[in-house]
């Protein structure tokens, strides 16, 4: 058997050769591999491993979606998002998925393997693109709901495209936070004025746990950061909105001042994914402008107790069959109340990954070892996802849209949903099914 991590480093390759098909004698990387029997040899397996992979997907709304990069205050004390929104044009070039090789750098390091898994992770993924405009300009004559988006453990702004381009061809504009509290796997300021104005970045990383640290505290000071991150990117948003001159730091083509007067100022709310999905719970229990909030396969350790009973907002779990675990559902559960709207609903044979963009850009070999997807196709799940999303938004925000047609999504009406949860949690037969064992080592 190969050692761990050459066994990981061998099955990622297999997958990823289908992202960007190369002769491997060229890949720099592992240009020590010369020998032709050997290289042979390798090649031969990759395309044993390899299948056609997908792609992630576009938005099945009716507006084109257009994304733009703003970072307000080039220091690491600001805040920095990824934006999606309809758009007037489509004859803008696509984006760019991952922008910056340093993100492919803080990915494996991430995932503990050496930078060389960082300079093959960028070779593969580097050109990949996401389906919406870059910088297009944003459509305008109408007011948008706003979706604050919060990203997982080890993660960044970029990688839920599938979510925030479908939102935004729903009519939604979309703020997927990059978090500078150490979560992300990497991340990127400036260190001064004239450094932001040449573009010299200053890159900093995911934040280890030293010997010693409790992880239940340091997550909770983090969540609590990422939360007053989410409010600081709402404020932002909403000055713009009202006409306040604020220079995006980067200098895109994109022009801020066309989202003056473009938010719905009555219809906000927040989502997350995982770390994000506790961050959602913590960012409604400190800001009443989120008018409800949405959890995917929330995590939901990092959490003080204290603010279960200090969510008045709407609240919808989406979980993920073979990520959550009992310790986890309790912790769902104190949210709930007579008085308080609770809805949470499973989607079968889904993995703590498919609310993620690599469940897309991965084929199927990788994508099962890895855990990257589940029986259910990545496609159906994500659509599943976003239209019960779609249904919950439009009751609890208020929204003249036709997403009511999906309201049987939010009561897990669908073969491939179940209403509640499939882990038990009391140890009785009160389940819909049994529990599958909890993917507990992979948070994100």
């Amino acid at each position: 058997m190969l050692p761990p991590k050459l066994h990981a480093l061998f099955c990622l390759c297999s997958c990823l050769t289908l992202v960007h098909p190369i002769d491997w004698q060229d890949l720099n990387p592992v240009a020590h591999i010369r020998s032709s029997a050997w290289a042979n040899k390798i090649q031969a397996l990759m395309a044993a491993a390899s299948i056609r992979q997908s792609r992630i997907p576009k938005g099945n709304g009716s507006y084109s979606v257009g994304c733009t990069d703003l970072m307000f205050d080039y220091t690491n004390k600001g805040t920095f998002l990824r934006l999606y929104y309809p758009s007037q044009e489509d004859d803008h070039s696509d984006t760019l998925w991952i922008p910056n090789k340093e993100y492919f750098f803080g990915l494996s390091k991430y995932l503990g393997t050496p930078w060389l898994m960082g300079k093959i992770l960028n070779f593969f993924f580097g050109s990949v693109t996401t389906p919406a405009n870059w910088n297009s300009p944003l459509r305008t004559g109408e007011k948008y709901p706003l979706i604050v988006f919060s990203h997982g453990l080890g993660a960044f702004r970029t990688i839920y495209s599938a979510i925030g381009i479908d939102l935004a061809s729903h009519g939604f504009i979309v703020a997927a936070i990059e978090h500078r509290d150490g979560s992300a796997s990497a991340t990127y300021y400036f260190k001064d004025q004239s450094a932001a104005e040449i573009g010299n970045k200053s890159w900093s990383y995911l934040q280890e746990l030293k010997p010693g640290d409790e992880e239940i505290h340091v997550r909770n000071e983090q969540v609590q950061k990422r939360s007053k991150e989410c409010s600081q990117a709402l404020n932002l948003i909403l000055d713009i909105d009202h006409g306040r001159p604020i220079k995006n730091v980067l200098d895109l083509e994109f022009d801020v001042e066309q989202l003056k007067d473009s938010i719905d100022r009555d219809k906000i709310a927040v989502i997350g994914h995982s770390f994000g999905g506790a961050t959602v719970l913590q960012a409604l229990s400190e800001d009443q402008r989120f008018r409800c909030g949405i959890a995917l396969d929330a995590w939901m350790l990092p959490l003080d107790d204290a603010i279960y009973s200090r969510i008045p907002q709407p609240l919808f779990f989406i979980n993920s069959e073979r990520f959550q675990f009992p310790e986890n559902i309790k912790k769902m559960k104190k949210c709930y109340s007579p008085d308080k709207e609770r809805k949470m609903i499973t989607i079968r044979g889904s993995v703590h990954q498919n609310f993620a963009d690599f469940t897309f850009t991965t084929g199927k070999i990788v994508g099962y070892i890895f855990t990257l997807k589940g029986d259910i196709d990545s496609n159906v799940a994500i659509d599943l996802c976003n239209k019960a999303s779609l249904a919950f938004l439009q009751k609890h925000l208020g929204l003249r849209k036709d997403f009511d047609q999906w309201d049987s999504l939010i009561e897990g009406k669908d073969e491939n949903l179940m209403p509640g949860t499939n882990i038990n949690i009391t140890n009785e037969h009160d389940t819909l099914q049994n529990s599958p064992e909890a993917e507990k080592s992979n948070l994100d």
